[in-house]
């Protein structure tokens, strides 16, 4: 579905709910949501975002979703969430404040919905909103809770350097750390 250049800047700043239960394996947090994404209310929706088929080919769904299908994600032990809730055009559009405010917030989530991994998608932003200036892609010593946390590679498009094949790879750690039967990483 197309949209006109209109549409996508009324959705500025609109709130998409996140997909959500208590007890997920993993809770992805993406950086904010993008005005495509504001526009359909779908996690992930701009055409170039990698997200959904990275979640399939590291293996944690069964087929390629479509962002219209999150709501079929807790079924699997999935969750979306993000470190801003407001809608832009660009994550530049955000300030550190926004970032470390988005960190306060999702730490409260955690702390409700016990995830056993919060992954987050965008190593700067968690960079920022955690206040971890050397953090790096994988699992962070940092926990929420009973929650590890695991910064990911963001699948934007924009991201060049991460191929799908090499972000699927470090999905896939994720993946069997969170589904482990064992201690996680």
């Amino acid at each position: 579905m197309r949209f006109t250049p209109e549409e996508l800047e009324a959705a500025r700043d609109r709130l998409v709910p996140d997909v959500v239960a208590s007890g997920l394996h993993v809770l992805f947090c993406g950086i904010n949501p993008g005005l495509m994404t504001a526009v359909t209310g779908h996690h992930f929706a701009r055409p170039g975002n990698r997200f959904w088929p990275v979640l399939h080919a590291a293996g944690f769904t069964s087929r390629r979703f479509r962002p219209d299908e999150q709501e079929e994600l807790p079924a699997h032990g999935l969750g979306i969430t993000n470190v801003v809730a407001r809608a832009t055009a660009r994550a530049d559009e955000l300030t550190a404040a926004e970032y470390r405010e988005g960190g306060r917030l999702l730490a409260e989530k955690v702390a409700r919905l016990r995830p056993r991994w919060l992954a987050v998608a965008g190593v700067t932003a968690y960079r920022v909103a955690f206040d971890d200036k050397h953090a790096a892609i994988g699992p962070q010593e940092r926990t929420l809770g009973d929650t590890r946390i695991w910064a990911l590679p963001n699948p934007s498009g924009l991201n060049a350097h991460w191929t799908l094949q090499t972000m699927a790879e470090e999905y896939g750690r994720l993946r069997a750390a969170a589904f482990a039967t064992g201690d996680p990483v």
